[in-house]
């Protein structure tokens, strides 16, 4: 038997956060722990798909409705099957696998074949402020290789060359967060490109998704909230250049893996990005690094604590995580 403990977690920002859809000072996540009989624990974090309507609530409900498969014991088809795509199965799902790892004494890099770096590149997150905030945030990230900006409708162009006048020559991502329309994203694109952006995050509402079909960008965009598993890859495969897969929205590592797979079978180019969580939730994300030509996992940068043996954040790096961490 194993036995399933379900926690929340707080953790507060070092600086409110805002995005188009709204700001916020701290963020929740459930965190699940799976104890076997012979007291090895295996650990996953997630902080839900909040545009979805999950919040912790929701995520621990649905864990505790399958609570009895759980604790007779799960593998990770098991778990996809028991739960839908979301935060409640990205928790079980990371747990599951630290725990195997635990119980096997292979790491989950080696059973993936993967030859884990010492640290990789990350985008560093700016969030939406005044052009002034803009610029001093950015040349306080000056020695940063890749930046992310968070831009809403209002004045977008403006904020990233603010973003430009500080940043120095870091390469830049701009996240509108589904704030633009088709043609606003098209007229600013040009403008945009001779800043140095070099990918643009979910420009349009996801279900405005086929405006772009067709069209010709000299930016590659990117699909966030359009894209949550396989079932989504036929239509977004006619509207974006890459996608980003986030392990809260595919519901783990294991679906994770399956649409990374599809997704270059399509010749779509992969992202890795996070919604929100500490190291412990970066880890499983992490094992997709070496498949993703932009990562984007710094979300322990943004706050104030993170969980011991977390993962070290130095100049737009990010270490692997330690098995101590997870995995």
């Amino acid at each position: 038997m194993t036995r399933l403990d379900i926690e929340q977690r707080i953790w507060p920002m070092i600086e409110p956060f805002a995005l188009s859809r709204g700001a916020f000072s701290a963020v929740a996540t459930l965190v699940v722990t799976l104890t076997d009989s012979s007291g090895r624990r295996g650990r996953g974090e997630a902080s839900g798909v909040s545009y979805a309507g999950e919040t912790i609530q929701t995520m621990a409900a649905q864990l505790e409705a399958v609570r009895g498969a759980v604790e007779r014991g799960v593998d990770q088809r098991e778990v996809l099957a028991l739960l839908p795509a979301g935060g409640a199965r990205c928790a079980l799902d990371a747990a599951v696998w630290d725990l195997e790892a635990k119980r096997s004494g292979r790491s989950v890099a080696e059973r993936l074949g993967l030859s884990p770096p010492a640290d990789f590149l990350t985008a560093v997150t700016i969030g939406i402020r005044s052009l002034d905030a803009y610029e001093a945030r950015a040349r306080a990230l000056g020695d940063f290789p890749l930046l992310k900006v968070k831009v809403d409708a209002r004045m977008p162009l403006e904020a990233v060359a603010a973003v430009r006048r500080g940043a120095g020559s870091s390469a830049i991502i701009v996240d509108p967060n589904q704030s633009w329309t088709a043609e606003q994203t098209l007229q600013l694109a040009p403008a945009l490109k001779a800043l140095g952006v070099v990918l643009l995050e979910q420009p349009i509402p996801a279900q405005a998704s086929p405006a772009l079909a067709g069209r010709v960008c000299p930016i590659p965009i990117c699909a966030d909230e359009a894209i949550r598993d396989v079932r989504d890859l036929a239509e977004v495969s006619r509207s974006y250049q890459f996608i980003n897969i986030k392990l809260d929205k595919t519901g783990g590592l294991t679906a994770a893996l399956a649409l990374a797979d599809a997704a270059e079978a399509l010749g779509l180019g992969l992202m890795v990005g996070c919604m929100a969580g500490g190291s412990l939730a970066m880890a499983p994300a992490a094992m997709l690094v070496p498949r993703c030509r932009f990562v984007d996992l710094d979300a322990p940068m943004l706050f104030s604590a993170d969980w011991a043996d977390g993962m070290t954040y130095r100049a737009g790096r990010a270490s692997f995580p330690s098995r101590r961490l997870w995995g």
